[in-house]
């Protein structure tokens, strides 16, 4: 009998860690037509970005030294994860470009806070002699998760909204984050 490529700790994380990218992809391609309906240009939208990832490359130096000294990586990343719900629920009460500078930040944060503490636990749970098949079916969920992500997110902000798009993409981070913090501490 095969062994399978992955084992169910790293099913788990793909497969938890799929949902947030899936999120995170949703809204991707109709940011710009957002930041204009709350009265931003280009030029937010560029500078509202830059600070997502300001926030999170200063984050991730902070949260990777976190992460290797706590027992429970699973627990930082169930954090990251509903930070970055907070974050994507915060996209229906902003008015203005100065309040999604914040929220850009906030997103950027939960995602540095969890990554990490998502790739140490997913490199412990590797097999040494197939960790690039490994990482491999991670990158690829990332891109897939991102091919399916901007369409349905374009979708559903055409159809229903961006209100809903956001409702729906802090639906998603908050699924994941419960369903990792309610495994027992052993899986991961």
């Amino acid at each position: 009998m095969k062994k399978q490529l992955l084992n169910k700790a790293l099913r788990i994380l793909l497969s938890t860690n799929a949902v947030i990218l899936f999120a995170v992809a949703m809204f991707g391609p109709i940011y710009a037509i957002y930041v204009e309906r709350i009265g931003g240009d280009l030029m937010d939208a560029g500078f509202a970005v830059a600070l997502y990832a300001l926030a999170g490359g200063i984050t991730t130096i902070v949260s990777g030294r976190y992460s290797d000294k706590i027992k429970e990586n699973e627990l930082i990343v169930v954090a990251g994860y509903l930070i970055m719900a907070g974050g994507f629920l915060a996209y229906v009460f902003i008015d203005s470009v100065l309040q999604l500078f914040i929220v850009q930040m906030v997103i950027g944060l939960g995602e540095a806070i969890y990554a990490p503490a998502f790739d140490a636990l997913y490199s412990k749970h590797l097999d040494g002699k197939r960790s690039g098949s490994q990482w491999g079916a991670w990158e690829s969920t990332n891109y897939f998760t991102a091919a399916i992500g901007a369409a349905v997110g374009g979708f559903v902000a055409a159809q229903f909204g961006f209100n809903r798009l956001f409702i729906l993409m802090a639906a998603l981070s908050l699924a994941s984050a419960i369903y990792i913090y309610l495994l027992p501490r052993k899986v991961l």
